[in-house]
């Protein structure tokens, strides 16, 4: 019995054991049947694959990029250097193909420790998303395994409940170096693929500059390089004609200069002449072929050599305008000490080539408070010449006078009676040298005298109408209007001037349907609309030279950048005069307001007739309008003039707003201002033999 049990035993574990080496095999060769696959498809992988997937890891591409070069410069008009390009060190960063979030977080810190970077620009949202970035297990946890599950491919919306989760206290456990970091990687992430992106390019240390080239290659993307800035050789002189470049793209514009080859970084004129003339300034960018295999860039080719913007020629006297600039500020300032000048805060003058619209001073002073240094200081307002308007007064009355000529309502000769003229429903109007007599004057004396009655009764037969003391003025106001406007518009008041700059203003027009029947005379004697300087300036150039409206403009050449022989390059494009039109008058009607121009600084009774005793000739005319300024009534002052009166060379406009209160003592600051402007053009000129 105990010799069977023994022998079933053995029976079973010989079976056991035929089973267990079974499945053994079965494993080995299930085993074996794997790896014969893998090893059959990495055969097939290198065999029909292999040169494909070699050829993949090898490929290389070719990215062409441009780098900025610098603006081109800007010079007066005796070639005195205006607007210049300083070299200034900087660290770039040329953004790969293939965005890595860890790399370039890993470039930062690297960078981080050899470089201050300004931290101002961070904004709350930089500051979350760079702390989820640091921490991102602690971002996530702080989203529900629900809320997961329920967002779960909707990555976007997941992002945005862990930003909400940040707290005020994760944000302040960043350190200043964290914030460091993160001023650099926002400026590493803001550009697009294969551009170069400004990193740091302001004070930039020799120290920083010698740290970051010694540590190139284990900064990846990161070139030190010169950079450029604007160089303003005169300080504040015209700084606000010359404009200036922004840093970097405007956004509000980004698609309008991406679409026309500009990169993200590169300055652009944001105002005035650098605006006006950045398709010239801008120059010609260098164009290089970076070498890339999987993003990294290998090698860089140059495929076009750059070269700088264009100079720019302007028509402007530094000299001269630096000069006129000290003539403002010293009458606005001794104007100021008198009594009722309280709101005397600004003047302007403008110095125009009638013959070829060159400008060759366009001076703006304000006298304004600063904030920052808490004191009122002189600021330059240049642009105030063609972005403000005033009521300028009597100064228009040459535009009146030669209105009537060509309206047919007048003659030269004509005589008509100055006297008060008494409208039923307005105050009486009359002239200022005469408040209660009858005086016959004729259109020249009303010129040199001033007169508003000559240029009313001018309007009302302009506007069909008829004056009868007493009673209501029967008159077409929309007629009389209509046609006074058109006729000034002839000599550029009331209308751009079209100079070569940005944001000119045409001036207010007053509203025809407001205005009553006086509002019409006031027009006459330029107490309605208002007009800029600059505006005044082309209307007694036109004036001077024989009733050409002559374009104003303040670029008088570009030239190539030079090759450093010369200070400047050879002429690339002349700017030539450019008449608008001409007025519709005949040369007989044009020299008889010149004539009364003259006689307003000659004749012993002419407004004017301080400028009598001056050497150059002058001829001109002044204007006086009572307005309202921050609640009061004030007096504007202006001035326009031109000389030598047989000859024109230069035409003056001197604007002076709110000059002094309504009652108060009087002052001629318009006209002292222009005297001494008169005498440094003629001085400046006989003393440097400027060219004509």
């Amino acid at each position: 019995m105990m010799g069977k049990g023994l022998e079933e035993l053995n029976s079973k574990k010989a079976k056991k054991k035929n089973h267990v080496s079974f499945r053994m095999n079965m494993l080995f060769f299930v085993v074996f049947l794997l790896f014969s696959l893998l090893i059959l498809r990495l055969g097939v992988i290198q065999i029909v694959y292999g040169e494909d997937a070699k050829r993949e890891i090898e490929r290389t591409e070719d990215v062409t990029v441009s780098t900025s070069v610098p603006r081109g410069k800007i010079y007066d008009r005796n070639y005195n250097l205006v607007v210049d390009n300083e070299p200034r060190r900087a660290i770039t960063y040329m953004i790969p193909n293939k965005f890595d979030q860890k790399e370039t977080l890993k470039v930062a810190e690297r960078l981080a420790q050899l470089i201050d970077k300004d931290t101002e620009k961070i904004t709350e949202r930089d500051k979350v998303d760079f702390w989820i970035m640091k921490n991102p297990k602690e971002a996530l946890a702080r989203v529900t395994k629900e809320e997961q599950e329920k967002l779960k491919g909707k990555d976007d919306e997941l992002y945005k409940l862990q930003r909400e989760r940040v707290t005020e206290q994760d944000l302040a456990s960043l350190t200043a170096d964290d914030l460091e970091v993160l001023a650099i990687y926002r400026e590493l992430t803001s550009g697009y693929a294969m551009t170069q992106q400004m990193i740091k390019n302001e004070d930039v240390s020799l120290e920083e500059f010698a740290r970051v080239s010694e540590n190139l290659p284990m900064l990846p993307g990161i070139d030190t390089t010169t950079d450029w800035e604007r160089k303003y050789a005169y300080d504040e002189t015209l700084r606000s004609i010359l404009g200036g470049v922004t840093d970097g793209l405007p956004l509000e514009k980004l698609d309008y200069y991406m679409s026309r080859g500009y990169s993200r970084n590169d300055r652009v004129g944001k105002s005035y002449i650098e605006l006006q003339y950045e398709d010239v300034l801008r120059g010609q960018k260098e164009k290089v072929k970076n070498v890339t295999r999987q993003g990294k860039v290998l090698e860089t080719k140059v495929l076009s050599e750059g070269e700088r913007g264009k100079d720019l020629i302007l028509t402007l006297n530094m000299d001269l305008q630096k000069e006129v600039d000290k003539i403002l500020e010293e009458e606005i300032r001794k104007t100021k000490a008198r009594g009722g000048t309280g709101l005397l805060d600004r003047a302007f003058v403008v110095l125009m080539d009638p013959r070829t619209g060159e400008i060759l001073t366009m001076s703006g002073k304000q006298y304004a408070y600063d904030e920052e240094e808490k004191r009122y200081k002189f600021v330059d307002f240049a642009a105030g010449n063609f972005n403000t308007s005033y009521v300028v007064g009597s100064s228009v009355k040459g535009a009146t006078i030669l209105t009537g000529y060509m309206t047919g309502v007048n003659h030269p000769g004509k005589t008509m009676v100055d006297e008060p003229l008494h409208i039923k429903g307005t105050q009486t109007k009359s002239s200022h040298f005469n408040r209660s007599g009858y005086v016959s004057i004729n259109d020249y004396m009303a010129l040199v005298r001033s007169s508003n009655v000559y240029m009313y009764k001018t309007a009302i037969a302009i506007g069909e109408g008829q004056y009868r003391r007493g009673q209501s003025l029967a008159i077409n106001k929309e007629k009389a209007f209509r046609v006074m406007r058109e006729h000034f518009s002839q000599f550029g008041l009331g209308i751009r001037t079209g100079i070569d700059l940005p944001g000119e203003q045409i001036g207010f027009r007053g509203d025809i349907e407001q205005a009553n029947a006086g509002n019409v005379l006031d027009f006459a004697i330029g107490q309605y609309d208002s007009y800029t300087p600059l505006q005044m300036a082309q209307y007694v150039s036109t004036i001077a030279n024989g009733g050409y409206r002559v374009q104003p403009h303040v670029v008088k050449e570009i030239r190539d950048p030079a090759d450093g022989k010369e200070p400047v390059g050879p002429v690339a494009k002349e700017v030539e005069p450019k008449v608008l039109n001409r007025v519709n008058a005949s040369e007989e009607w044009v020299k008889r307001v010149q004539r009364g121009f003259r006689g307003v600084f000659t004749e012993p009774r002419g407004t004017g007739r301080s400028f009598a005793g001056e050497p150059y000739s002058p001829a001109g005319k002044t204007g006086t309008a009572e307005t309202v300024d921050r609640g009061r009534k004030v007096w504007n002052l202006s001035l326009v003039a031109y000389a030598p009166y047989e000859n024109p060379e230069i035409a003056m406009a001197v604007v002076v707003p709110s000059a002094y209160y309504v009652g108060s003592t009087p002052n001629n600051v318009n006209m002292d201002i222009g005297k001494r402007v008169l005498r440094a053009y003629f001085d400046l000129k006989s003393g440097n033999k400027e060219e004509e």
